[in-house]
């Protein structure tokens, strides 16, 4: 738990805004989406962060999460039931403080339709691991790994909610 005075003093801040993207917006993106979001409510710092997710394709736009990904998440108590595929649309690039690729395909997706001062925005989420080799988070789509990659963005959902508790 952080602690109230440190809260009290980010009441009056505009909130950090976060998006979470994969390619169809119906695995990875919503998985982290749903753990990062899980980790702010229990550490009580909802008011701090607005956080959404997308794709780089309009595969499955209005779709709610896969099946699998949501039930790797529920048994880990987190819902991404309500969750529905969107596609990255420019004005994220300029609405949006960090934009969080879930490889680095989709990291080049969105470097090649990012406006030249907003790159800067962009990264890989396992990034936000230190000392972490591994830069991609697996598709579980085909591979069916769900629970692994649950785990691996919680992870890093983890890190990244105290990297960025730090700077508030």
């Amino acid at each position: 738990m952080f602690d109230f005075i440190d809260i009290i003093k980010q009441m009056g801040k505009e909130k950090t805004k976060i998006l979470m993207v994969c390619m169809g917006n119906i695995c990875r993106s919503p998985t982290a989406e749903g753990t990062f979001r899980s980790q702010v409510k229990q550490q009580q710092v909802e008011h701090l962060f607005e956080i959404d997710s997308a794709g780089t394709h309009a595969y499955h736009i209005g779709e709610t999460p896969d099946s699998r990904s949501q039930s790797s998440a529920h048994k880990y108590g987190v819902d991404l039931s309500d969750q529905r595929a969107r596609q990255v649309h420019e004005s994220d690039f300029y609405y949006y403080d960090y934009i969080f690729a879930m490889d680095s395909a989709n990291l080049a997706n969105l470097q090649a339709i990012c406006p030249a001062e907003h790159q800067h925005k962009l990264s890989l989420m396992l990034d936000n691991i230190p000392e972490n080799s591994q830069k991609s988070v697996p598709d579980p789509y085909f591979e069916g790994r769900f629970d692994e990659v649950f785990e691996m963005l919680n992870r890093a959902s983890d890190f990244l909610l105290r990297s960025l508790l730090k700077k508030v």
